[in-house]
């Protein structure tokens, strides 16, 4: 049979396998298509699509396309405004265009219902003069600007706030006011609750493992079952528990006070120590596994062969020993560090008001303001954070030293 046959035959089979392969994952890749990526994906671009004030207020946003941002807008603008204020309020729609636009300037819902209920039915005057004595605010360039910005179809405004900035009328890239410039802090608190939870894990987490490492399989099994048994209660329950330890009249303070070792109650409730201790309790096994399926895997001769070559215990252990538990090592800050980064339930229940993370500000515009694109925005934040930060991590030390087991 010739050469050039039995190649075909070979790429056609191969081809045949490759679409089987296809087919026996199809399934799964629609599923997650469309119960994880596309929600995900759905929610991230409302950070920066914008549709929702075009659609009620047409007339004006059309018009201040042409407008640069430096002097009032034309005529021709007042008057779209007034047009699109009086159809919007006759359709009951005025409000969706009032919250989008409080969004970007606070009093902007009173600002436009207030004009809605003084319009004259016929106008006397011309249009900007009409609504600069309903209300001087019309005389301002930034209030133009909210809904300069607010036209459509994208929108950097919940992205910029996200990281603290702003446009100004004229489109140039300005720091948001002082008293709202809170983001960057509660990004820079996450990380740090974040990292100081994954050191906690591991220093607590390490020595733990290598005794389930190098302890019989017996009592390595049972030991294993107490490192488990947080995956047996829900998170909810676990947070709830360390309340009742940690509150004032709880048992930590109850047993302190009844042994003599404290006067008055020790605050450990609703602060950053709780935070801590809360999440390392939660997060501490996600650590172990990791490092105790290395440890497994590495042969008791090699430190035993430092030992016989002269060195000391110490010698041994971070010479021969620690560099080959790195894999598990990386593995776990990983897990910790990314699952630490979106936490909201707890900091939420055992923390103070400076201890809440940047999930909890998601969860307030989602659940509470229904912002949806200042949501969308710091999710975006925090995901892009993340994703720098594990490039940096491949970067200096290799994802592929990294292993799970």
């Amino acid at each position: 049979m010739p050469t050039d046959t039995l190649a075909r035959q070979f790429a056609r089979a191969n081809r045949v396998r490759q679409l089987k392969a296809v087919l026996l994952t199809a399934p799964l890749f629609v599923f997650l298509l469309v119960s994880f990526l596309g929600p995900i994906g759905a929610l991230l671009t409302k950070s920066f699509v914008d549709t929702d004030l075009a659609p009620i207020l047409p007339r004006v946003t059309s018009e201040i396309r042409r407008w640069d941002g430096r002097d009032l807008p034309d005529e021709a603008t007042f008057a779209a405004l007034i047009e699109d204020i009086r159809a919007a309020s006759a359709a009951g729609t005025l409000a969706r265009a009032a919250t989008r636009l409080n969004y970007d300037v606070s009093g902007y819902r009173t600002l436009l219902f207030a004009t809605a209920r003084q319009l004259p039915d016929r106008l006397t005057s011309p249009a900007r003069d009409t609504l600069m004595s309903v209300d001087g605010k019309w005389g301002e360039a930034e209030t133009w600007g909210a809904i300069a910005r607010a036209a459509g179809p994208t929108t950097s405004l919940f992205l910029l706030a996200a990281v603290d900035l702003r446009r100004s009328a004229d489109g140039a890239i300005v720091g948001a006011p002082r008293d709202e410039s809170i983001f960057m802090r509660v990004l820079a608190r996450t990380f740090a609750i974040a990292a100081g939870v994954t050191v906690l894990c591991l220093v607590l987490g390490y020595p733990l493992a290598y005794v389930l490492a190098q302890a019989p399989v017996r009592v390595a099994n049972i030991l294993l079952v107490f490192v488990l048994l947080p995956f047996w209660t829900s998170l909810l329950v676990r947070t709830s528990a360390w309340i009742v330890l940690l509150q004032r009249e709880g048992v930590i303070n109850v047993a302190l006070a009844r042994a003599g070792l404290i006067d008055a109650p020790l605050a450990l409730l609703f602060n950053r120590f709780a935070v801590f201790v809360a999440m390392t309790h939660v997060l501490l096994p996600f650590m172990v596994l990791p490092l105790f399926a290395v440890m497994k895997t590495i042969p008791p001769v090699h430190v035993r062969a430092a030992l016989s070559l002269g060195a000391t215990p110490a010698t041994a252990f971070w010479r021969v020993y620690a560099p080959q538990t790195l894999p598990g090592v990386g593995a776990g800050v990983l897990m910790v560090f990314i699952q630490a980064l979106g936490y909201y339930v707890t900091p939420a229940l055992v923390g103070g008001a400076d201890d809440q993370m940047l999930s909890y500000f998601v969860s307030f515009y989602a659940t509470k303001t229904i912002n949806w694109g200042m949501a969308a925005a710091l999710s975006l934040a925090l995901l892009a954070a993340t994703m720098a930060l594990y490039w940096l991590y491949d970067r200096l030390v290799g994802i592929d030293r990294v292993r799970l087991g």
